[in-house]
């Protein structure tokens, strides 16, 4: 790990990370997530490098402070692009950057970045030296084990070794191939199978990088597994899906709650109220309320009245002039005090 790793506190593994997920992680979630875990480190969406240099930097960069630790996540592949964008990045805060070579959309890979870079490690090298040239933050990579006909076993390796080589103070794998050609993006975060094994080999060859794993993680208990191999896991769907359990990851890191089996009890009427806070701002400066609530619709899996959470904020939270009384009325609909009721079919057979 490097020197600028060394003195970044997130860095220290165990490190849990909610993946950067386009259409999602953007601020309003990010800050649904800091309330239920200081310690979690958060991703913004992936955010391209020519719209950072010619768009709308204020709408694209700025974050609450409450955020933090938060990374910014670039996308492109022209090394000066992507340095000027780290430039303007400086000034708002981030904790990190970090590169995208891992995602396999239509749109992505018509401006040749994401997945379809790791078919150009030495390309890859050359972005990331670009970066850390004028960085005085981490800078990160997250990727993908190959892509199409790629053999995973020959790539990553070299790869990893290039990346690394350059300067990388810390790398992500999703432990899939992408397939760039015939599967949508949504069927490769399924379809492709995962190979845990190898990102464990390439943790063990790298034993003083910082490497994190993602993909197909679906709670705490599944983390603690990967983190026996790992530094750090990261949860995509499952952390968006199901967010409630959010709220356990600051006792799993602290080793309270090691197998992530009992998620200790949120303050959950301290969120709503604030949410209902956060929502009254937003929408006071012309907002609209199902900007926010759109990503509280999983925070109560498996709770009495949870169905009925879900269809307030998804239904009433969009009408015109909606405001936080939404939020309050979708808490009273479930019974918290109660806890979560069902447990997935899987463990009720382990049990």
């Amino acid at each position: 790990m490097t020197q600028a790793a060394r003195k970044t506190g997130y860095f220290k593994a165990p490190v849990f990370a909610v993946a950067p997920m386009i259409d999602w992680t953007d601020r309003h979630c990010r800050f649904l997530h800091r309330q239920l875990s200081k310690s979690a480190l958060l991703y913004t969406e992936m955010v391209v490098a020519d719209a950072i240099i010619h768009g709308p930097r204020e709408r694209l960069l700025s974050f609450s402070p409450a955020e933090h630790p938060v990374a910014l996540q670039l996308g492109g592949s022209d090394p000066a692009k992507l340095a000027e964008a780290v430039r303007i990045a400086a000034d708002y805060g981030y904790d990190e950057i970090n590169l995208n070579v891992g995602c396999p959309s239509d749109r992505v890979q018509s401006g040749t970045f994401g997945a379809c870079l790791m078919r150009d490690p030495a390309h890859v090298a050359d972005l990331v030296s670009a970066m850390k040239r004028v960085s005085s933050l981490p800078v990160t990579v997250k990727c993908r084990i190959g892509v199409d006909d790629q053999e995973p076993t020959d790539v990553l390796p070299d790869f990893l070794a290039r990346v690394i080589g350059a300067g990388a103070d810390a790398v992500w794998i999703h432990a899939r191939k992408a397939w760039l050609q015939g599967l949508s993006p949504k069927e490769n975060r399924e379809i492709p199978p995962l190979d845990y094994d190898l990102v464990y080999a390439m943790k063990r060859e790298n034993p003083d990088v910082f490497m994190g794993i993602n993909g197909g993680i679906a709670d705490l208990e599944q983390a603690a597994n990967h983190l026996a191999h790992m530094d750090g896991v990261m949860l995509g769907r499952a952390a968006y899906h199901n967010t409630g359990l959010l709220a356990g990851v600051d006792a799993f890191l602290a080793g309270a709650n090691p197998a992530g089996v009992a998620t200790p009890e949120a303050d959950w009427l301290a969120l709503r109220d604030t949410m209902m806070d956060y929502a009254a701002e937003l929408t006071a400066r012309g907002g609209r309320l199902h900007h926010v609530t759109r990503h509280m619709v999983g925070l109560f899996q498996g709770f009495a009245g949870a169905r009925r959470f879900r269809q307030i904020l998804s239904t009433d939270a969009t009408r015109p002039g909606a405001g936080p009384e939404v939020i309050a009325a979708a808490f009273a609909a479930v019974d918290i005090e109660g806890g979560p009721r069902v447990q997935s079919e899987e463990k009720k057979l382990a049990g």
